[in-house]
């Protein structure tokens, strides 16, 4: 039998101007303030730079055409996800929030480091481009969140169709009711992770300099957030929550269509590890190679979350799903 045809994203005016349009305009900016700029800066500008200052040095158009370049293959890929790919908001927020928030910091830092040679004869006198940095690294992430922010939420869409007659199954009464709860985690990543953390912390307290606890508290958090994971099967359906609670992905129950066991493969179907967007759209949690729980979706979508036993949990998450649509 042929496969369903999934059907098209939703929402790909949004998603077109979020990932297609304004980055473009973004990337574009450079060339603006470059054209406008022109007679106020020197030749060559400067375009690379060490702790020392500047150690390379390009034509004007050099400059900016490359940094344009990359902003358009960033923007037209982000698209494309956006487009063909994005039927979950999950895979959206991913395409505009990598579209705007890259675009923003090149343009931020080719800006930056033109306005820091406006009215020198020579490059090589401009001082350190440290604060440029840090502020378009700033913009980049608030371009990033904002663009997120701005993709529409999923529609609830409850699954019709009943669950495969060939989908696994639990034997449960009609009265009886159950939850299966287990983890998702690296352990690679949590030793690493927990080692920088003690390393940071020691380091903090041996020369006696607080504000080096900072970093431990970030790395700490995105060690939590991202390498550790409680996933969850019961009446409310799927749930997979990281050890500080966020993020927290939900497959509601009456949008279950099937759920199966997979191998994955994290570097050649998601492209790493980690909250991924893979091939075709399907988003989740990969944390290894290996045994997975996927889970099909109302709407195209598919979730995916690597976890020991993960026949068990497909086949309660299925048995529930299938008295959903009794009656």
């Amino acid at each position: 039998m042929t496969p369903p045809v999934p059907p098209p994203a939703p929402y790909r005016s949004v998603s077109t101007v979020l990932t297609l349009v304004v980055p473009l305009a973004l990337a574009a900016v450079p060339l603006v303030v470059a054209r406008a700029w022109e007679a106020e800066l020197p030749d060559p500008v400067a375009v690379h730079f060490s702790a020392d200052g500047p150690d390379g040095f390009s034509s004007l158009a050099g400059a900016v055409w490359p940094a344009f370049a990359i902003g358009a293959v960033v923007a037209v890929s982000a698209w494309a996800l956006a487009f063909f790919w994005g039927r979950t908001a999950q895979v959206r927020r991913v395409a505009a929030g990598s579209a705007l928030g890259l675009t923003a910091f090149v343009s931020a830092v080719v800006v930056g480091t033109l306005e820091l040679q406006r009215g020198l004869t020579d490059a090589a006198d401009m001082g350190g481009v440290g604060l440029v940095l840090a502020l378009a690294f700033a913009i980049g992430i608030a371009a990033a969140a904002l663009g997120a922010w701005a993709v529409p939420p999923d529609a609830h869409q409850p699954a019709t169709d009943p669950v495969p007659a060939t989908a696994a199954l639990l034997d449960l009464g009609p009265g009886e009711a159950a939850t299966w709860v287990t983890h998702a985690e690296s352990r690679t990543a949590l030793v690493v992770g927990g080692a920088v953390v003690v390393l940071q912390v020691a380091l903090a307290l041996l020369l006696t300099l607080p504000f080096l606890l900072l970093p431990a508290v970030v790395v700490a958090a995105i060690v939590l957030s991202s390498t550790w994971f409680t996933v969850t099967v019961d009446r409310r359906g799927l749930t997979v929550r990281s050890a500080l609670g966020r993020p927290r992905f939900v497959v509601p129950l009456d949008e279950v269509q099937q759920a199966h066991v997979v191998a994955v493969s994290p570097l050649t179907e998601f492209g790493g590890w980690g909250y991924r967007v893979g091939r075709g759209g399907r988003v989740g949690v990969v944390l290894r190679t290996g045994e997975a729980l996927q889970v099909e979706r109302s709407g195209g979508r598919s979730f995916v979350v690597t976890v020991d036993d993960a026949a068990t949990g497909a086949a309660l998450l299925n048995t529930l799903a299938a008295r959903t649509r009794i009656g």
